[in-house]
């Protein structure tokens, strides 16, 4: 893993590839035997909330470009699945057609099983943010819980209409 400094633009290499970024410029970072430093100009609110803004930042590109990210989607719903074509993902979920999603770049699809689908790539804000785009194309809904829904998350349900007790 490489990282370089410019200003406030940090740039990291690593086995899965590059990310660079621009972080506030009232952060001090460099770099000193083989470490990443930031340092905050005064113990203010706002610059303590920088501070570790900025770290977390720095150690998410490090992972990203080192280990990769990954988010697991689940699709409940008779008929419901999804497929790879190509590089797309074509998702079936209970519309008149079937929606398509590009990945974009440094962002790739896995489909181990229909309903189960993996989100890849090195920077982890793109990869929440096309795991909630495929969320988005249909919800989980709360009656029967069909829809598309993060592993793991657990889908509040509510309880369908009851009939009339007695009406007189």
């Amino acid at each position: 893993m490489e990282a370089r400094i410019d200003g406030n633009t940090v740039t990291v290499n690593g086995p899965k590839g590059e990310l660079t970024q621009t972080l506030h410029p009232e952060m001090k970072i460099s770099q000193a035997a083989g470490q990443i430093l930031v340092e905050r100009p005064s113990d203010e609110k706002q610059h303590r909330s920088l501070h570790g803004l900025t770290r977390s930042l720095i150690a998410n590109m490090i992972d990203g470009v080192t280990k990769g990210y990954s988010r697991g989607l689940e699709i409940e719903g008779v008929g419901y699945r999804a497929a790879k074509s190509g590089s797309k993902l074509v998702l079936t979920v209970g519309y008149s057609h079937p929606v398509e999603i590009d990945p974009g770049a440094g962002i790739e699809f896995e489909v181990p099983s229909p309903n189960k689908i993996t989100v890849k790539g090195m920077d982890k804000q793109r990869v929440g943010e096309v795991a909630a785009e495929i969320r988005s194309v249909r919800k989980p809904e709360p009656y029967l819980g069909k829809g598309i829904h993060y592993e793991g998350e657990r889908v509040r349900r509510k309880a369908g209409k009851t009939g009339k007790a007695g009406k007189k």
